[in-house]
């Protein structure tokens, strides 16, 4: 379906059905709201005419922050319609660096829900969903959208911060139309789809998954944040098609044995994994879980695009670990690695970002001659398929060997008992640095730490094996639904803080 204009606020053609549903809102999931695309199509044009109204002018910036709801796409189109730049904010930050956002982005205003009133930046005009501030911003009526320069500012996007203050990365709206225009030639009609989102929308995940499916004219069941029993049961309750995830989403929603023995979900064809390192093990639960459905993991960057990969040109089926082949049009090398076929992963593509806002030593330092440098390890296979190796930041020596963390937790799940692994380094006086894991045990299952070790000794590297092992009900997730792997170092120190290691 062609995307009828360059301004992302109007990525959806609203006139070709305009009474098929857009999006089924589960904020409360007892009561479902449905909007159609007339509808939404109309309150993004009031969003964008009201705030024209108020004097805020083309390039302000507007934050949002709130849990997912039908208000925030509101919100978050028709700002951009009005040729401001939408600025997505993480509702799981503190009032500080909620803070540095506002000041950095330069925020003219932010709309909010009422959870968050307490962390709205001071002194940016606040609109509240709910005490009847967004309803009076709202101005019914056409609207001419506004058709952007080349290169022209659609959103401001602000990385997790794992290392200091987030990072607000420049997105145009040139740089995800084409995104959404080459999954369109890739993977064709998809108007028959109903995709679920359960991701944040502050995150490029459920961002790119929402215009990517609004693009194509399918329908989208959109959870409030993400839960793993109501992501299980919406999937039934609204024969959902299409699953849109991060790899962690789908292993909690495999843990919930009991509610799924009683689920329905043959209607779905098609499951996206993507934003964490995945798993083999991980992907033989999920296919058994939706067996008819074809499992894609997926791969991509604030900073340089949601899909610089996808199918193979000569009809080579991908495989189940690969990230994909680079799409036409884009360009991928590894380099500062010991060959061609193995190191950092370069990226070049019409999805590049703007920079880093303020911050141009940073910028220069990933972005050079059109290439952005993504920090993460690769591989490539004979036919020229991309497979992730690990975070470059994650990646720890061990005695002089290098150990990758997704490496380890990718062995650990192979064994029976194990659902789930993070493994994270803790410090050794000899060694420099050792693994420690943590360990979700598969239901009912109830693998020791000798076992897990011992696992790890026979099948992989000694050098990489877990010196550690802490059991948990789950891994703890951070704000953008990936392990939070800051807060499981923290926790690893203190857990291995005056013990011995052992083998």
């Amino acid at each position: 379906m062609p995307i009828p204009s360059r301004n992302l606020g109007r990525c959806f053609d609203a006139a070709a059905a305009p009474d098929k549903v857009a999006i089924v809102e589960l904020r409360d999931p007892a009561n479902p709201r449905e909007i159609t695309y007339r509808e939404l199509d109309e309150k993004c044009n009031a969003v964008a005419r009201g705030l024209l109204k108020r004097g805020y002018k083309r390039g302000d910036r507007i934050g949002i922050l709130s849990l997912n709801r039908l208000e925030y796409l509101y919100a978050y189109f028709g700002t951009m319609r009005a040729g401001l730049v939408s600025v997505p904010i993480s509702f799981k930050l503190g009032a500080e660096v909620v803070k540095h956002i506002s000041d950095d982005a330069q925020l003219k205003a932010v709309f909010h829900d009422t959870d968050r009133i307490p962390v709205c930046p001071p002194g940016v005009a606040r609109i509240g969903y709910d005490d009847g501030g967004f309803d009076a911003l709202l101005d019914p009526g056409a609207f001419d959208t506004v058709e952007p320069a080349p290169r022209e500012l659609a959103m401001l996007l602000y990385t997790s911060g794992s290392t200091g203050m987030p990072k607000g990365v420049l997105l145009s709206h040139d740089s995800q139309r084409w995104s959404m225009e080459t999954a369109t030639k890739l993977y064709g009609e998809r108007s028959h789809h109903r995709y679920i989102v359960g991701a944040p929308m502050f995150h490029m995940n459920a961002t790119i998954s929402v215009k990517g499916a609004l693009a194509s004219g399918a329908s989208i069941v959109f959870l409030s944040a993400f839960d793993a029993k109501v992501y299980a049961r919406a999937i039934q309750d609204h024969r959902v098609t299409w699953l849109t995830s991060v790899p962690t989403m789908l292993a909690l929603v495999a843990r919930e044995k009991e509610l799924l023995s009683t689920l329905d979900f043959s209607s779905v064809t098609n499951v996206t994994m993507g934003s964490a390192p995945l798993t083999q093990a991980l992907i033989d639960k999920i296919q058994a879980l939706f067996p008819k459905a074809l499992i894609n993991n997926s791969y991509g960057t604030t900073e340089a695009g949601p899909a610089p990969f996808g199918i193979h040109p000569n009809g080579i089926p991908r495989p189940s670990l690969a990230c994909g082949y680079p799409v036409p049009g884009s360009q991928s090398e590894l380099r500062e690695g010991p060959n061609a076929d193995e190191g950092v992963l370069y990226m070049r593509s019409p999805m590049m970002m703007e920079g880093y806002n303020n911050l141009p030593e940073k910028t220069g330092a990933v972005l050079k001659d059109g290439w952005y440098r993504s920090g993460d390890i690769f591989r490539r296979d004979k036919d020229g398929f991309f497979y992730f190796v690990g975070r470059a930041d994650d990646m720890f020596v061990v005695g002089g060997e290098n150990v990758w963390p997704g490496e380890v937790e990718r062995l650990l799940e192979r064994m029976p008992g194990v659902h789930q692994a993070c493994v994270v380094p803790v410090p050794d006086d000899i060694k420099g640095a050792i693994p420690f894991a943590f360990v979700v045990p598969s239901p009912g299952a109830a693998p020791t730490e000798a076992e897990i070790k011992q696992f790890a000794l026979a099948n992989g590297p000694a050098y990489a094996h877990p010196r550690f092992v802490a059991f948990r009900p789950e891994i703890p997730l951070a704000a953008t639904n990936k392990p939070d792997r800051k807060r499981l170092i923290t926790e690893a120190e203190g857990l291995s803080k005056g013990k011995r290691p052992t083998l």
